[in-house]
């Protein structure tokens, strides 16, 4: 019972010494406002100076790249001699295979299956769809073409652009996919 008495007691106190501490006495604060609003204001920094833009004129430059006879060329037909360049022919019967419509790059070697005496390669796709493919198939949006397939890795033939016009063969493969290795 004593104890009760004795918290009630102190908390009363303790509401007095914040009361007290609440006063209306702000003299002090007024006083440092007051010589704050008296000191010299520090000056301030000039504003640096800008230095005026030089133009650099590169020697051998003087066309308008603005100039419609340098935006509006004249379309220019592949000739004989791109022609000649460009060997390899492109089978526009041909119609083209479903694992032609992804990059190569988005194909994934994951296996392979042995079925009369044929090594088939299982390529999956983006989305997790498992596809069976053979010597002969296509893959890729370069017309890959299949040469072989090993336990490891598939082996094919592209036709991508020469730079020229026409097109050139280029070979390139799908190695086995490491789940490990994600890189």
């Amino acid at each position: 019972m004593l104890i009760k008495h004795y918290h009630k007691g102190a908390i009363i106190l303790l509401a007095l010494l914040a009361l007290t501490g609440c006063s209306n006495d702000l003299g002090d604060l007024e006083s440092y406002v007051e010589k704050v609003k008296m000191r010299e204001p520090a000056p301030i920094e000039p504003i640096p100076t800008i230095k005026p833009y030089v133009r650099f004129i590169y020697p051998n430059h003087e066309s308008d790249p603005f100039s419609m006879a340098n935006v509006a060329r004249e379309v220019v037909e592949p000739t004989a001699t791109v022609a000649a360049v460009s060997s390899v022919k492109i089978d526009e019967n041909r119609t083209p295979e479903f694992l032609e419509s992804y990059p190569l790059d988005a194909l994934k070697m994951v296996g392979t299956v042995r079925q009369n005496n044929e090594l088939w390669a299982l390529v999956q796709i983006p989305g997790g769809t498992i596809h069976r493919v053979h010597r002969g198939n296509y893959l890729g949006l370069n017309r890959g073409k299949i040469l072989s397939i090993e336990e490891a890795r598939i082996n094919l033939l592209e036709i991508v652009d020469n730079g020229s016009g026409g097109f050139k063969e280029q070979e390139n493969s799908i190695a086995l996919f490491d789940p490990k290795n994600k890189g």
